[in-house]
């Protein structure tokens, strides 16, 4: 018998401060696609997290010369060799760090192409939400990944907070990006997002587009 490699879910984050709210939704978005996948599938999962902070130094260096450390080498390897990616970021001036930007810059643009991608942000207060849709989905198409549907933002009122009757709290948010996330992984078209079952509906029922259109709008 054969044995499988594990599915290798990577997650970037871009967070400054220790401990970081960026690196808390990067852990919690990467929780969230290893429960899915583990329970949708018999390979391990591995989960590995990159911490922008710590190759600061390194990203310049390679800006400035064009050759990057060990460290970095193998941080870049293990983004774009995983099978699944988180990107996560906090919110500077309205968009994306600098921190996270660069080291994007250094991924040939071809060698994301078509890989799952969730993208996620945080930041001061919600008003900045737009960011993942003007700067982080352009910045993943222009690398040739394939971005989720639902992305994630948590401001600082989000966290500990479950949601409204009109809107969901972070923590379905991120249950559903990271489902989504699995499925992607795993080739299917379906999304991770759910809904309360109907009378008609079995266990494993599929959302309709429409209904999936109005979760997004949430976002």
């Amino acid at each position: 018998m054969f044995a499988t490699a594990p599915l290798r879910i990577v997650a970037v984050s871009a967070g400054l401060s220790q401990p970081s709210s960026t690196r808390l939704l990067a852990d919690r978005l990467a929780a969230a696609t290893r429960e899915r996948l583990a329970a949708e599938q018999d390979r391990n999962v591995e989960v590995q997290v990159v911490e922008l902070r710590d190759l600061a130094v390194d990203i310049a260096h390679h800006l400035l010369s064009g050759f990057p450390s060990a460290t970095l080498r193998g941080a870049i390897d293990a983004v774009t060799e995983a099978d699944g990616l988180i990107a996560v970021t906090p919110v500077f001036t309205a968009s994306y760090s600098g921190l996270f930007k660069s080291f994007f810059d250094l991924i040939d643009n071809t060698a994301l192409t078509g890989k799952p991608v969730v993208i996620a942000a945080t930041g001061g207060t919600a008003r900045h939400s737009l960011v993942l849709e003007h700067a982080l989905r352009p910045l993943f198409a222009y690398l040739r990944a394939v971005t989720v549907p639902t992305s994630v933002y948590a401001a600082s009122e989000d966290w500990g907070s479950s949601g409204d009757e009109y809107t969901e709290g972070l923590p379905s948010r991120i249950r559903r990006a990271g489902g989504e996330l699995a499925s992607a992984v795993l080739g299917r078209t379906v999304s991770g997002a759910s809904r309360a079952p109907g009378l008609d509906d079995g266990e494993d029922a599929v959302v309709p587009f429409e209904q999936q259109l109005a979760d997004l709008r949430l976002d």
